[in-house]
């Protein structure tokens, strides 16, 4: 198709540059530009740029969102797109995401002002879903391609691609298919044009083979026209679906040519919970759990209380150091004195072999008798409700009794020779912080507890309070809970609990599921006790997991120390988290395991910052291979850069991930501003002659199937500990 051009007005701010210069200065044409460290997203409401923009946010990337919805929104035109700061030209967006390639219509002005901006300052453009076709380099999808449902199918990182922007990633890009009955995915294959205009390129970065084929087309490519450079992505995708999830980095690295406000990271770490206590274990004819306040009858004797033996804990050294994976022990040091005493005084085999293999673990405070800590319970109704004076005021669990089971389980870590960070801290079932709707406030006398003993990272459940949140001096750090639950050692006994938590009345469940119908799915039937485990709920939780995992997402995940006992099922969960990950992501991008302080620290810099960018308290800009950031005082920088980039004297800016350089600085008291390097070859912005052109429009309503606008839900709560 072809295209035609036409002269523009010279650009308004060009006259009046060397005006502001002193006599025999160069004019501001020939200085290289300011380029503002900051994105233009245009966002027309859609899942395509809800997702970029949800990446944007975890990364911590400065943008501006332009809501096309909103009648009272800027126009984009040449005075909100760029200007002339200190006699220097400047452009205000580094990067510009677009829906689709031209959601303004054909010809509009605003279309026009940002073709032409693009092409003078060397800015990079992002189609976030677009239909495929001559305007963007690519054939229709009938001339060889495909338009339609993409569930299942397995796309791939082209060689461009993986020596581009996507060389983070294996090779292979997976489609869910999470329910047959829901078109979860929707895009068009395309075959790039085979001439295409004089000057122009295309070149596919990452695609498909054509269904009912024998070629590939293109699914994400870079489109060079016109002295512009456009991203074309012709599939839509949500902000959770692994598909985005594993492409969104590189579209991000592609836009900003490697050089960006933000960092991401893949985190994983797994905390477990109760060690050297036993757990109570799920009766599957009572339905419920003797010993909890809503199971009434005995436990049964041929089913002993569920504990770790001294085989298990080798094990978990063993397949530790295996899979590279630390774990994070939280534990209770009443479970070994109980074992003692019932064994007329022996000592604990489990606990004489943590103490040998210490070094391979990590140790959390995990109180010492895994009491409830916040108000005191009411048992004599279920649900629980807290316990009140008189005068109709909460009873709470006391000062005294906090400390002790904080402290008491640190004498007794000493006395056993286990070396504990006593700023960690993991109450039992989080209990002291609010619990809705029994307890909608933390006890009172909780934060005074830990602020004495040095505590300064609480882990809280992400099921009740996703955020980060200061309780007294200390900090919350949220965990996930896994759904294997607590009370499970064996994989018949988790898919029995499953069963009655996830079906129907009808189907011989509890029908909770139909009580939440806006949180929890009801499986269609229940699932076969023998293989449940292992063909549902393992690859569904492991589904989970790792969508926290590709979410830039420090947040831990825990289980308890029964699934690490007998059949040991949690390590089903975990090893399929761990190969899923391996077949994704290249070496030069590792899983990052954190310890409960530095995940804390991680999520305490990450508010301050975001904080901070949305009061308009951080610049940053690039003139050349220079990058400057300025901050308020004291506030850790976060930025991703090419390999090479040193910061101020000469050392290396963070660490290397990703085929990149991303972290935090670490500023001075009184620093307020971080000063970058580029390496030599680094792409540099530039000032071109400005032309526009004239643009059409995609088609005017590109299909969204129904599993894309929101998140399908699944069953995925879990049961604490009683």
């Amino acid at each position: 198709m072809g295209r035609t051009t036409r002269a523009v007005a010279a650009w308004a701010a060009a006259a009046m540059l060397t005006m502001a210069l002193p006599a025999g200065s160069a004019s501001a044409a020939d200085l290289p530009p300011r380029i503002d460290l900051r994105l233009l997203l245009v966002d027309d409401g859609g899942p395509a740029v809800e997702a970029i923009r949800a990446e944007l946010d975890a990364a911590g990337t400065p943008y501006t969102r332009l809501d096309l919805a909103d009648a009272a929104r800027p126009r984009v035109d040449e005075a909100f797109l760029s200007d002339t700061l200190d006699g220097r030209p400047r452009a205000k967006f580094q990067g510009v995401v677009l829906p689709n390639d031209n959601p303004f219509g054909t010809n509009s002005a605003e279309m026009t002002a940002l073709a032409g901006y693009e092409k003078r300052f060397g800015i990079r453009q992002v189609d976030a879903y677009t239909y495929a076709r001559p305007a963007v380099g690519l054939n229709t999808p009938d001339t060889g391609g495909y338009a339609g449902p993409l569930d299942g199918q397995t796309a791939q990182v082209t060689t461009a691609g993986a020596a581009g922007p996507f060389g983070y990633l294996k090779k292979n890009v997976p489609f869910e298919d999470n329910d047959p009955a829901v078109k979860e995915s929707y895009g068009y294959i395309a075959v790039p044009l085979a001439q295409q205009e004089k000057g122009a390129s295309y070149t596919s970065l990452v695609d498909a083979p054509v269904p009912g084929g024998s070629g590939r087309g293109s699914l994400i490519g870079q489109y060079d026209h016109e002295g512009r450079s456009e991203l074309v992505v012709t599939f839509v995708a949500n902000r959770y679906q692994t598909q985005f999830r594993l492409v969104s980095r590189g579209i991000v690295e592609w836009l900003t040519r490697g050089v960006h406000l933000g960092a991401a990271r893949n985190y994983f770490g797994v905390h477990v919970d109760d060690v050297f206590a036993a757990d109570d274990r799920w009766d599957t004819k009572l339905k419920c759990t003797p010993g909890d306040v809503d199971c009434p009858g005995n436990p049964d004797p041929s089913a002993p209380s569920l504990r770790m033996t001294a085989a298990d804990a080798q094990y978990a050294k063993q397949w530790s150091a295996a899979h590279n994976l630390p774990i994070d022990f939280a534990y209770n040091g009443v479970g070994s004195e109980e074992y003692r005493a019932s064994h007329g005084g022996a000592p604990d085999p489990l606990l004489q072999q943590f103490v040998a293999d210490q070094k391979s673990f990590r140790w959390i405070n995990h109180t010492y008798t895994h009491a409830f800590l916040g108000c005191e319970q009411d048992t004599t109704s279920v649900p629980w409700k807290c316990a009140t004076d008189a005068t109709g005021k909460t009873r709470w669990v006391s000062r005294q009794t906090i400390g002790y089971q904080v402290d008491e389980n640190l004498r007794w870590a000493a006395r056993q020779g286990l070396s504990i960070d006593k700023d960690e801290l993991v109450t039992g079932e989080h209990s002291g912080l609010k619990t809705t709707p029994q307890q909608p406030q933390d006890n009172p006398e909780l934060a005074p507890v830990l602020d004495r003993t040095g505590v300064k990272w609480i882990a809280s459940d992400t099921s009740r309070e996703r955020e980060q949140r200061p309780v007294g001096t200390a900090l919350t750090v949220p965990r996930y809970p896994m759904n294997v639950y607590y009370n499970v050692g064996k994989a018949t006994e988790q898919t029995d609990e499953y069963n009655w938590l996830y079906t129907k009345k009808a189907d011989g469940g509890s029908g909770t599921c139909e009580k939440f119908p806006e949180t929890t799915t009801c499986l269609s039937k229940p699932l076969d006790v023998k293989t449940g485990f292992q063909s549902y709920i393992a690859p569904l939780e492991a589904r989970i997991a790792l969508g926290h995992v590709l979410a830039n997402d420090p947040r831990p995940h825990f289980m308890h120390q029964s699934n690490l006992s007998e059949e040991r099922i949690g390590y089903t969960v975990l090893e399929k988290v761990l190969a899923d990950y391996a077949g994704l992501y290249a070496d030069n991008t590792p899983l990052v395991n954190l310890r409960q302080r530095d995940i804390g620290d991680e999520l305490s810099r990450r508010a301050a910052w975001s904080a901070a960018v949305a009061a308009g308290k951080v610049t940053g800009y690039r003139v050349g291979n220079t990058v400057t950031v300025t901050t308020p005082a004291g506030l850790h920088t976060t930025a991703t850069v090419p390999a090479g980039t040193t910061a101020q004297g000469g050392t290396a800016f963070g660490s290397a991930y990703a085929g990149a350089r991303s972290g935090w600085s670490t500023p001075a008291a009184d620093q307020t501003q971080l000063t970058l390097t580029l390496p030599a070859g680094t792409p540099v912005a530039r000032v071109a002659d400005g032309r526009a052109t004239r643009i059409q429009a995609p088609a005017a309503a590109l299909p969204v199937p129904p599993g894309v606008g929101h998140r399908v839900p699944f069953g995925a709560g879990h049961t604490e500990r009683r």
